[in-house]
């Protein structure tokens, strides 16, 4: 959480405004205090703020989540060793901790969020809209449950994002730094620089002959273990997510045109307006202010006469449920191109709404999306299907079948891999081919073994099933058999070394006073100049 406030503490200066923020809290935190972290209550706590307690079972979830998320971004697990080496066990619980601290200043402040707030958020969300751009409940669902929320969860917790945001905002909006920090900050962010260099490559490494039978043998002796062979694993598994379900769904013309019909206005580019909006305390002012801009005083004119901000005037390109206020959005929707509206009774005030440029929506017809609305059908489908092919495969290994017997039996496709690797490839050393992208199931074979009931793998809405088939153990390889890879792995050292004793040899001659590109001419290259850097 708090990803705005950690993005905005990114630079010097917002870590400056984000330090004057917890400071503030803690200072009002003085009337009840901060417990300490390691010792004053029950074994089950890790910290309590105020009323607030941050439980062990809390924290574990949380820093399971942390974790989880940070696996996906990497694209394999990240385990406890590099999670405390890298301080993520810290960080987790100091981010808990100033949260704690927030919502329990919006607790004593008395601050609140409407549903109807939360759910516009929501709505908004990029991450929840489906193939028309508009909400899809489905996805949604989806979404937050890959994440491990239920959707009470999911609301409640952007409740608390909100008002910890309205804290921050507050608090940060009236600090400015000082005007020479101000100055500093950026010049150093904004220092620009060029430079000239020299590229070496393996032609200015001249002639390298073949190493010597002898040389390449002790060569080889000296890095044994680079040339290992790694441990190699057997393995099968099966994907059980809507998406693999919905693939071995048919969805008829017939059934996706019905789906079409009905969805036809989110299938398509709704039409989008820009509207400017300018509130007045009265009708009569509004009235006024319309009298003006109709005789040719322009309506940003009157918002700047009005003291108002443009770019709260301005919403810029909008769609009309994208529009809070229902008698605002009614009103911009039956405008013409540069009309200013009637005074407009909204529920935040009396309104002006004016409209600038149009862009109208677009239909589609059934046949540019008809690939998109039988994928949409049969993925919906499939999430029907979900838990019972689930419970039927749990079923089936609980009767001992293993992945690939008990897939067979229920339809589905398993997927066995010869040989693998930890790092997911082939004994040729290209990686495996047939694994979804972001499944980790090879880290979580290798941390198995053979004949072991290994839980299933939650992903991409689903469950992946898996058994670890068979183990080759790394073992050393004679030179025979990987001479064609000492070869090249030496002839690439005596290129490095020999470009290196040249680079230091022309760095002394610029040194002595000879310029760069007479150095980078005599070695057969030339000088190449990069602009526009900055830190």
């Amino acid at each position: 959480m708090l990803r705005g406030m950690r993005k905005a503490s990114s630079n010097w200066l917002g870590k400056i405004v984000m330090a004057t923020v917890m400071g503030v809290l803690i200072v009002s935190f003085a009337v009840w205090g901060i417990a300490d972290i390691f010792k004053g209550f029950g074994q089950s706590s890790l910290a309590k703020v105020g009323r607030t307690e941050i439980s062990t079972d809390q924290f574990r979830q949380i820093y399971t989540e942390k974790l989880q998320q940070l696996g996906r971004t990497f694209g394999r697990p990240v385990t406890s060793e590099q999670a405390r080496a890298f301080g993520i066990d810290r960080q987790v619980l100091q981010q808990t901790i100033a949260e704690a601290a927030l919502d329990e200043e919006a607790r004593r402040m008395g601050l609140a969020q409407s549903q109807e707030e939360t759910m516009r958020l929501i709505y908004s969300d990029p991450n929840f809209k489906g193939l028309g751009g508009n909400f899809d409940p489905a996805r949604f669902q989806a979404t937050i449950r890959q994440f491990g929320y239920t959707e009470q969860r999911y609301l409640n917790e952007q409740r608390r994002v909100g008002l910890r945001r309205q804290i921050a905002g507050t608090v940060s909006a009236g600090v400015e730094p000082p005007k020479v920090m101000v100055d500093v900050l950026t010049r150093f962010q904004n220092e620009q620089r060029s430079m000239e260099y020299v590229k070496l490559d393996a032609a200015q490494a001249g002639t390298i002959d073949p190493p010597s039978p002898e040389a390449l043998a002790a060569y080889f002796e000296d890095r044994k273990i680079q040339f290992r062979a790694p441990e190699y694993r057997k393995l099968s598994f099966v994907v059980i997510s809507p998406e693999e379900i919905g693939k071995w769904t048919e969805v008829s013309d017939e059934d996706a045109k019905k789906i079409f019909e009905q969805r036809r206005d989110q299938l398509g580019t709704p039409e989008k307006r820009e509207v400017s909006q300018m509130f007045f305390p009265n009708e009569g002012e509004a009235q006024a202010a319309r009298s003006r801009i109709t005789s040719g005083t322009s309506f940003d004119d009157v918002a700047k006469e009005r003291n108002l901000n443009l770019a709260d005037v301005d919403l810029g390109m909008i769609t009309k449920n994208a529009i809070i206020d229902p008698a605002i959005a009614d009103a911009a929707f039956s405008l013409q191109s540069g009309e200013v509206s009637q005074p407009v009774q909204g529920r935040f005030g009396v309104a002006l709404v004016k409209v600038g440029k149009i862009e109208p929506g677009v239909t589609p017809t059934y046949e540019s999306v008809a690939a998109q609305v039988k994928k949409q059908i049969a993925t919906e489908r499939a999430r029907a299907k979900m838990t019972e092919i689930q419970n039927k495969m749990e079923d089936e290994r609980s009767g001992g079948a293993n992945v690939v017997e008990a897939s067979q039996k229920l339809g589905l496709t398993p997927i066995t891999i010869e040989a693998v690797d930890r790092s997911g490839r082939a004994p040729d050393g290209q990686p495996v081919a047939n694994i979804p992208r972001g499944l980790d199931v090879v880290s979580q074979a290798f941390n198995s073994d053979v004949g072991v009931d290994n839980e299933p793998i939650q992903f991409a809405g689903g469950y992946v099933w898996y058994d670890v088939l068979g183990i080759t153990p790394s073992r050393e390889r004679p030179l025979d058999e990987v001479r064609s890879q000492v070869e090249a792995k030496w002839r690439e050292d005596q290129i490095s070394n020999r470009l290196r004793a040249k680079a230091t040899e022309m760095v002394q001659k610029v040194e002595q006073g000879s310029s760069l590109a007479t150095e980078a001419a005599a070695v057969g290259s030339k000088v190449e100049t990069a602009t526009g850097f900055r830190r």
